[in-house]
């Protein structure tokens, strides 16, 4: 298999997709070169859903993929569906080895993450990182919706940068890197863009700010940190590590 980046400097590719400022030109330059070899990966979220809009404006065919643990929400099941039905494409579902989450189940137990950090770590691994992995196998841009303002330790991402996978490197790109949370729900609301129900307020004003599996995602109150949400059971954990990531965006 040939990989088309390696076709070009990874320095000068990072300095063109960092120079273009409309997220939607970003879209546009990536997919018309790399075409499959480009990806949308989103859980749903709103910058996901705002970069697959942008993205089936340019009237170009591009990827859409999620990572499916087997235990997302019914809701976020149902709402894939009504992506695919608006914007005529398919969201790829990557999903875990079942081989390798019925070995992990039965040896440490279906809720093994409430057990420990390493445990919560181990599961993410099987059922959200290794798949990544996969998929970025078969990828030469992962294009991401990681915006600065998520939390502390997303503001040390960047909006372009070179990852490998196991056997070729990667532009990791996030068109969206400096917008911020306003600026995204005004243009979902303005371009009436699909919305997962979960992210809509309960009647005591809580909401899912990001989300992920059923049972390590819960709604976040007003004021609340936005990842405060994952991982409820570690937020009196004071260490260093405990930076309420699932580990993907450190996959590679």
């Amino acid at each position: 298999m040939t990989f088309q980046i390696q076709n070009a400097s990874m320095v000068e590719l990072k300095q063109q997709v960092n120079l273009i400022e409309n997220p939607q030109d970003v879209l546009f330059t990536i997919f018309k070169q790399f075409k499959h070899r480009a990806a949308i990966v989103t859980s749903g979220q709103l910058t996901g859903m705002v970069q697959i809009h942008l993205a089936a404006e340019n009237k170009i065919p591009f990827r859409v993929c999620t990572i499916d643990t087997l235990r997302l929400f019914p809701e976020t099941y149902t709402f894939f569906e009504q992506v695919e039905a608006r914007y005529g494409v398919e969201v790829e579902r990557i999903k875990p080895d079942d081989a390798e989450v019925e070995k992990m189940v039965s040896e440490h137990g279906e809720f093994l993450f409430f057990d420990s950090r390493s445990s919560q770590k181990f599961c993410c691994e099987i059922r959200k990182i290794k798949p990544m992995q996969r998929l970025l196998e078969t990828l030469d841009i992962w294009i991401t919706g990681t915006r600065h303002d998520q939390s502390e330790t997303r503001q040390n991402f960047k909006k372009v940068e070179t990852i490998s996978s196991a056997s070729h490197p990667i532009l990791k790109v996030s068109p969206l890197f400096e917008w911020t949370t306003e600026q995204v729900w005004k243009f979902v609301i303005e371009n009436e863009i699909p919305i997962n129900p979960l992210f809509l307020p309960d009647t005591n004003g809580h909401y899912f700010e990001s989300l992920g599996c059923m049972t390590c995602t819960t709604r976040i109150r007003p004021g609340e940190p936005k990842r405060a949400g994952r991982w409820r059971w570690q937020n009196t954990i004071d260490t260093e590590d405990n930076n309420k990531e699932c580990g993907l965006h450190y996959a590679i």
